[in-house]
């Protein structure tokens, strides 16, 4: 594993976990993450993690974004993945875009929550991790197996999917 590598978490629906009182998917306390047991099941050396914040996207402002860009121009490492979620990751890559030099950033996320297994978490996390060591500078997206330019990202809702 790269040691350049730093994985910045925001939340998103792959840090949710099911709760059997209210019966929804909620944040689990502790400040952990889920990412941690997708780099243990990869047998990935495990780059930094740091927790930014854990809530869903849509409820995400800029001032949320702002302080994502400052974390990201702030961490020494210039190969960054973000785990994000998917309702609005694709104003986040946008709002990043240009904001962020000297750095590979790729945000990612996943369709369904990795704790209730049959994810899509650990392929997208799989997949960023790569792409932030192999890519360019610049902000991306991966997603189903793609790689998205920061301004070509776009969730489909319609087929649950990104594409461009």
């Amino acid at each position: 594993m790269n040691s350049n590598l730093a994985i910045l978490i925001t939340g998103g629906t792959l840090d949710k976990i099911h709760d059997t009182l209210t019966e929804s998917l909620i944040f689990g306390g502790g400040g952990k993450t889920r990412v941690q047991n997708i780099l243990k099941t990869g047998r990935c050396d495990s780059p930094r993690l740091h927790v930014l914040m854990k809530m869903d996207s849509l409820d995400m402002t800029d001032e949320h974004r702002d302080i994502i860009l400052k974390s990201v121009n702030a961490t020494p490492e210039d190969r960054i993945v973000i785990t994000h979620g998917t309702g609005s990751m694709e104003l986040t890559a946008k709002y990043l875009d240009g904001k962020v030099e000297g750095k590979t950033v790729v945000l990612t996320g996943a369709m369904r929550p990795q704790s209730l297994g049959k994810s899509d978490a650990g392929f997208n996390v799989g997949g960023a991790i790569i792409a932030a060591q192999t890519l360019p500078n610049g902000v991306y997206g991966v997603m189903n197996g793609q790689v998205f330019n920061a301004q070509d990202i776009h969730k489909n809702t319609q087929s649950g999917r990104f594409d461009r």
